[in-house]
């Protein structure tokens, strides 16, 4: 076995498998993994503000207008610093601005992009126990919607701190393309593809 990248950037649309491939490198490769969406829910709540997907943009670029593009890497990063002697490295999703992906690349880290057919996305999506329980405020009920409201993210929508997931899939190492409805075949591929 090879040994992992001390820092992996986890990317890719929604429903990708993102929060899954985090939980396998930490489960299996006692990786921290730490969710920068849920940094920005905690702000959210912190702020008084509904945890919509318009309110996570808003925080996000906000936040990379003041502290640089890569901010929500930074903010793991410390995270992972106060208690890196516990795991063996860090694992970040989601990446959606390329500012991000260029911090975990300045920090020798890896950048993967995850990505799947639209409908088995909004299936997995909609059909969570998570998504019906805490998250249905962030995503559309419609399957036009949630294409629409993904196709505002892939690209900047105003200054170069907005949400931009084409750009940070350009700058991906690894592309990964997640059809599976086996989680333990998923698993499967991530390893071989991180050689791990």
């Amino acid at each position: 076995m090879n040994t992992p990248p001390k820092i992996i950037g986890i990317s890719g649309t929604n429903g990708s498998g993102k929060d899954t491939l985090g939980h396998f490198l930490a489960d299996t490769y006692n990786y921290l993994f730490i969710s920068v969406t849920d940094i920005l829910r905690d702000e959210c709540r912190r702020r008084g503000i509904n945890v919509s997907r318009e309110n996570l943009r808003m925080v996000s670029a906000e936040w990379r207008r003041e502290s640089g593009l890569g901010v929500l890497i930074d903010k793991a990063v410390s995270e992972f610093e106060k208690a890196e002697t516990e795991y063996n490295g860090l694992a970040v999703a989601s990446l959606r601005n390329p500012g991000e992906a260029d911090r975990v690349h300045a920090l020798n880290g890896l950048v993967v992009w995850l990505d799947s057919d639209p409908k088995i996305r909004y299936e997995r999506i909609t059909s969570s126990p998570t998504f019906q329980s805490s998250r249905s405020d962030e995503f559309p009920a419609t399957f036009e919607d949630f294409l629409s409201q993904e196709n505002a993210e892939m690209t900047h929508s105003g200054d170069e701190a907005t949400l931009s997931m084409s750009a940070v899939k350009d700058k991906a190492d690894i592309v990964i393309i997640n059809d599976f409805d086996n989680t333990d075949l998923f698993e499967d591929k991530v390893a071989r593809a991180l050689n791990l």
